[in-house]
């Protein structure tokens, strides 16, 4: 063995190792040697350290030098460590040898070496050393010969470990497990090679466990094991028990499923949830309901009357009543029972003294009569009543009045004045000549009139109105409004407020929408009364218009026209207007009727170039100046040569006998020349950048006054508007 490397072929290298042993051993021999030497292992050498002889085991081999002395794997330390990068590590009987990879060569130029003398593997042209055994495979020389190997990671479709390179038919496959096993109710988690060694990893779908190894492994016999894996369904188990409570649905014990529970009889809800739900930690959650005793606390107490009860207050526990001593019976329900509302129930059960009044009724909606019970005629006896008034609402009391009667019939009558839209109950007390005081409850309730009307329009968006009833105490109106349009389909206002006041004629004043058709109900709460009213809004100017100014010298420009929003009436009309540069301090937007706008040539004060119906006009459109074409009933005549003009356009929205308008400044042309081309317009500044030069120089222009403002429409327009 050359451990230098050196360029001998491997077998020389092998078979010179061995020469030189069997020489050691010889000459061992022959020396007078201690007993040791001679018990030295075969590939063990004899040293004399410190005078003693040792046996030790020769470069390649491990061992005591005696017993043993095995061959050393070098190659466990790694290819990478210990032959370099893209290296192949062999190991060899007491030696070793490195190959490189496949598309690298030695530096030593050699198919194997030991890495003791610099000599690593560089990348070589895979054309200059391919096809000897074919793709995927490498070439390793033997004694006389070489043979193929598969690279790693591949292996001999015929599961030979070698083969020669004019086995035409033997190729190297890649080694793979293939598709790794699905796992019902799984999923894998994280990235997986196919080789052998790779692994991979499964978690369970939520609401589903897996007790066993989550772990597929790919063996050396390309199989994935454990093959079968699964996840099981989650389950809750038996639904917990909820105190004074118990399930009347459970839709089972798995993942989401449900249970609805219900209080017990004589139990109501206190607090926390009916429906328990089954998670995903095999757990319910939700099962919170609390459940407590229903309690009525006391029974009512009824005048004249003493109470039977074993002072039990849960569900349907009962009380019974019977007239006290001196008192009769007057009809009614003589018991009354704790009911689910954790009430006890009303009843009518009343005692009168014996010498007085029974059968009492009402008629005639406010009048009340009774008979009276002592027989003794023409005897006179006086009743007190009194009257206790009650909104509907049961939010205040609109009257309390007490008077007295003296009369000796015995069936009177007594009428009441009372107001509508109130419940009223009347006491009537007669004093008996025990000095004891009679009462009796009766609930009277008036016919609903109109409770308010007069109902007028104000100042376009507010409303007044006259009540009808009741004295002067607080009304609670509610108010819902809803406006659409009807050229805006798309158009819904809606207004829902509350208004609380004592005065006789309430106003109110609503946040409107122009343009708008407005339905308004107004509700009276306490007397459940409701009152429609219609309201229209006017429009008022159009948006100021959305254009970009264009400034030129020598050509009529192309304009852009942009589409206005219908946001404060319904947009109808646009139109082009052209005056002479001097007169542009002197338009006025609202001037409808100045004939010379509506001349057909270009001369005059002005006139409309171009005429359009919004629903004609698509956003962006373009507009040429002078190209003697009629735009609605309007010519775009041509302009004279060496004249100067100011553009206007005018936004016209019509609604309702009303028309308003917008107006903006568009462009500014001077010095047309002879041949007139239409150019693409160039904005010098945005559009406020020249109302405001322009309103201060309209300012100091001598003829120019404060209610000439081309961009402001006139009120008395308006109004004249309103009286057609």
């Amino acid at each position: 063995m050359n451990p230098r490397g050196g360029r001998a072929s491997g077998p020389f290298l092998l078979l010179l190792l061995a020469l030189m042993q069997c020489a050691g051993r010889q000459r061992v021999v022959k020396r007078s040697v201690p007993d040791v030497c001679a018990t030295c292992h075969i590939h063990a050498t004899c040293h004399q350290i410190d005078g003693k002889s040792v046996c030790i085991c020769n470069y390649g081999f491990v061992g005591n030098g005696r017993t043993h002395c095995q061959d050393k794997d070098e190659c466990q330390i790694g290819a990478s460590k210990i032959c370099g990068n893209h290296t192949v590590c062999h190991n060899t009987h007491g030696s070793f040898y490195c190959v490189c990879l496949d598309g690298y060569r030695a530096s030593n130029n050699n198919k194997t070496f030991i890495p003791n003398d610099g000599t690593n593997c560089t990348d070589i042209d895979e054309c200059e050393e391919s096809g000897l055994c074919g793709h995927n495979a490498r070439c390793v020389n033997t004694e006389g010969s070489y043979k193929c190997y598969c690279n790693d990671g591949y292996k001999l479709e015929n599961g030979e470990h070698s083969f020669l390179p004019d086995q035409n038919t033997v190729s190297c496959k890649e080694i793979g497990c293939g598709s790794p096993p699905e796992m019902k109710h799984g999923y894998t988690v994280g990235n997986y090679s196919l080789i052998p060694g790779s692994v991979v990893h499964y978690e369970c779908e939520e609401g589903f466990y897996s007790n066993e190894a989550k772990l597929s492994y790919c063996t050396a016999n390309e199989t994935w094991e454990p093959a079968i894996l699964s996840c099981k369904g989650v389950d809750c188990g038996v639904p917990p028990s909820v105190l004074n409570a118990h399930p009347v649905s459970v839709s089972g014990t798995t993942y989401r499923s449900e249970v609805t529970y219900n209080c017990a009889h004589g139990y109501f809800i206190a607090s926390g949830h009916q429906i328990a739900v089954c998670n995903a930690r095999g757990q319910w959650d939700g099962a919170d309901l609390v459940c407590k005793e229903i309690d009525c606390g006391k029974p009512l107490l009824i005048p004249h009357t003493e109470m039977i009860w074993d002072n039990s207050t849960t569900l349907w526990s009962r009380v019974y009543y019977q007239c006290k001593e001196g008192y009769y019976f007057n009809g009614g329900k003589n018991f009354s029972e704790c009911t689910i509302y954790q009430l006890w129930e009303n009843i009518t059960y009343t005692c009168n003294e014996e010498e007085f009044f029974s059968n009492l009724s009402i008629f005639n909606e406010t009048c009340v009569k009774w008979q009276r019970k002592t027989g003794r005629r023409g005897v006179q006896i006086t009743y007190t009543f009194h009257i206790l008034g009650q909104r509907w609402d049961g939010k205040t009391f609109l009257e309390h009045a007490t008077f007295n009667i003296t009369t000796s019939e015995d069936n009177p009558k007594v009428c009441l004045d009372l107001h509508s839209g109130s419940n009223y109950v009347v006491n009537i007390t007669t004093i008996s000549s025990t000095k004891t005081t009679v009462s009796v409850a009766v609930a009277v309730q008036a016919k609903v009139k109109e409770a308010f009307s007069n109902v007028l329009i104000f100042n376009d968006t507010c409303l007044k109105w006259q009540r009808n009833w009741g004295t002067e105490v607080e009304d609670r109106y509610v108010f819902h409004v809803q406006g659409r349009r009807w050229y805006q389909k798309e158009f819904f206002h809606e207004i829902t407020f509350n208004l609380t006041t004592h005065k006789r004629a309430p106003e109110v004043c609503f946040d409107l929408q122009p343009g708008t058709n407005y339905s308004v109900n107004i509700s009276l709460v306490a007397l459940n009364f409701s009152l429609p009213v219609s309201m229209t809004t006017e429009i008022t100017d159009p948006l100021f218009p959305d254009i970009e100014f264009v400034a030129v010298k020598g050509y009529a420009p192309l304009l852009r026209l942009r589409k206005a929003e219908d946001r404060n009436g319904p947009i109808s009309l646009y139109q082009v207007i052209v005056l002479p540069l001097g007169l542009q301090g002197t338009f006025i937007c609202d001037s409808f009727a100045a004939a010379t706008f509506f001349s057909n040539s270009t001369g005059g004060k002005g006139y409309v170039a171009a005429e359009f119906r919004a629903k004609d006009v698509a956003d962006n459109m373009s507009i040429a100046l002078g190209d003697r074409h009629y735009y609605g009933k309007f010519y775009n005549a041509p302009l004279k040569l060496g004249e100067e003009y100011c553009v206007f356009l005018r936004i016209i929205s019509e609604w309702n006998k009303v028309r308003t308008q917008s107006c903006a400044v568009w462009a500014q042309i001077k010095h047309v020349s002879p041949t007139l081309q239409y150019m693409p317009a160039v904005g010098v500044g945005s559009v406020a950048a020249v109302c405001l030069v322009l309103f201060l120089s309209f300012s100091a222009a001598r003829h120019c006054t404060p209610g000439m403002m081309w961009a402001t429409r006139r009120k008395r327009q308006k109004d004249s508007a309103r009286e057609t």
